[in-house]
Order: structure tokens, then C-alpha cells, then sequence
């Protein structure tokens, strides 16, 4: 239960993190965009269960691919794109460091 607590304050917390390091004074906008980017997790509507604490999502979820992945990757070097995708990076960083935490355990 902790680290579902922990995994989803994460998702906040590193976002503003990024958002007041990378645009000090301007930081709210991107903040903004960067934790509208975690309706990616609507994917886990198509899974059964929809929740599994133990489910690695990354390979599993659509949105959550290694090919879409890939495209929101891509999408850094677009500047119209770069703050959206830099948020879905992030969410499939600790989406895999939670993976990784399951490993573990």
C-alpha cells in the first residue's frame, strides 16, 4: 500500500521538480501540462483487472508500449510537443521504476 502511496505522489512531485528546475519563473504551465500527461493511465481501463499492484504496466498497456514509448521519445525534439512528452517520459520512468521495485520485493 506505501508504495502505491509513494509511486503516485512520485507522479506530482517529479513533474513540479522538473518543471521549477527547467523553467525556474515560469514553471506552473509546464507543471500543468507534465501531470495532464498521466491520462495515459486511461489505458488501464482495457485491462482485467483495471488495477493490479502487482502488474508490471510498462509491455502491458497500450499507452504504456515500448513503441509508444518510442514515440513520445521522438516527440522531444519537436518543440511544440517537448513538455507533453517530456511528462509521459517521466510517467514511464516511474512507471519502470516501480517494475523494477516488484523485481525486488
Amino acid at each position: 500500500m506505501e508504495r502505491n502511496i509513494i509511486h503516485m505522489i512520485l507522479h506530482f512531485l517529479v513533474p513540479f521538480m522538473v518543471a521549477k528546475i527547467a523553467w525556474k519563473e515560469n514553471w506552473l504551465r509546464p507543471f500543468l501540462i507534465m501531470v495532464l500527461t498521466m491520462a495515459v493511465d486511461l489505458d488501464h481501463l482495457l485491462a482485467d483487472p483495471i488495477f493490479d499492484p502487482n502488474r508490471c504496466g510498462l509491455g502491458f498497456h497500450p499507452l504504456h508500449s515500448w513503441p509508444a514509448i518510442a514515440v513520445y521519445f521522438a516527440l522531444l525534439f519537436s518543440p511544440r510537443f517537448r513538455i507533453p512528452a517530456l511528462g509521459l517520459l517521466i510517467h514511464m520512468f516511474l512507471d519502470g521504476t516501480d517494475c523494477l521495485w516488484m523485481l525486488w520485493m
